[in-house]
């Protein structure tokens, strides 16, 4: 719904078509993107996400044509559009326009960029997941572009979802290549289990996420104990809580994982409340 498109130095209204049939990133999937977010009058982060973007595009051999700061002056332009209550998903993306003699590899110095600006209402707090197993995998850097925000990584996301969803879940407990718990197919995870809370700790299989890092510094300011270490589906069963953060609709309760059932307990509703405090910090 209202969406405004930034394409060749302007802002546009609606879905203007930015991708042309020939492009590089049409045919071969050589596109990155990020994801913010703007509520309340907030733009938490927005900064972090416009670096990861660009952090993104250099990951997929793609040359950034726009700073961080200036894509953030050209964000806030498009939202001062919006109406201050409005919650809109900012997305700036990139993607290779030729593939030169190689054609498969990124021609050099030949990139688009764009940022679509589109109003999705945030999540109600009382949204909550269910989670299953899945017997696809988080891919490695050997084989694929796991440090790129990368167009080209969500169809693997798409089929967890899609199998977990055949039995009645809402996402997927997704492992890394040695069986460990990674994230879910949308998002980072947590658990909580006697007060002290845990998170897989990255190892180059998963994006640890902004609003994860975000949550992890509100908790420990707050002076919670939060660890980032390995995590099986055993220890996931044992938690006391177990909650998703991702940066569209930043906490989401896990209300179960298989046969396994959870009450939405304090410490989620804490990361709830400090994030939101947090943001007001961060108005446009």
């Amino acid at each position: 719904m209202n969406i405004k498109t930034y394409f060749d130095g302007s802002w546009h209204e609606g879905d203007k078509f930015v991708l042309r049939a020939a492009d590089h990133g049409a045919w071969l999937g050589s596109s990155v993107f990020d994801g913010a977010r703007y509520f309340d009058g907030a733009i938490p982060d927005l900064l972090a996400h416009c670096d990861r973007v660009n952090n993104s595009a250099n990951a997929m051999m793609l040359n950034p044509t726009t700073s961080a700061n200036d894509m953030v002056g050209i964000i806030k332009e498009g939202l001062a559009s919006y109406d201050s209550q409005s919650a809109v998903y900012i997305r700036p993306m990139y993607w290779a326009l030729d593939g030169g003699d190689s054609l498969v590899l990124p021609k050099e110095n030949s990139t688009a960029f764009s940022i679509c600006l589109e109003e999705i209402p945030m999540a109600s707090p009382n949204v909550s997941a269910t989670l299953a197993r899945t017997r696809f995998r988080r891919p490695v850097l050997e084989d694929n572009v796991v440090n790129a925000k990368a167009g080209c990584l969500y169809p693997n996301n798409a089929r967890m979802l899609a199998e977990v969803r055949s039995k009645g879940f809402s996402n997927a407990l997704v492992t890394d290549a040695n069986g460990n718990v990674a994230e879910t197919a949308t998002a980072n995870i947590f658990l909580v289990k006697d007060g002290d809370i845990f998170t897989p700790i990255p190892n180059g299989t998963f994006l640890a996420g902004i609003t994860r890092s975000r949550h992890i510094k509100n908790l420990r300011d707050y002076g919670k104990n939060v660890i980032e270490t390995v995590l099986t589906f055993e220890d996931f069963y044992d938690a006391d809580e177990v909650f998703m953060s991702g940066n569209m609709t930043k906490i989401t309760p896990v209300t179960a994982i298989e046969d396994k059932n959870f009450q939405v307990g304090p410490v989620t509703l804490l990361v709830r409340e400090l994030y939101w405090d947090w943001s007001k910090s961060e108005l446009l």
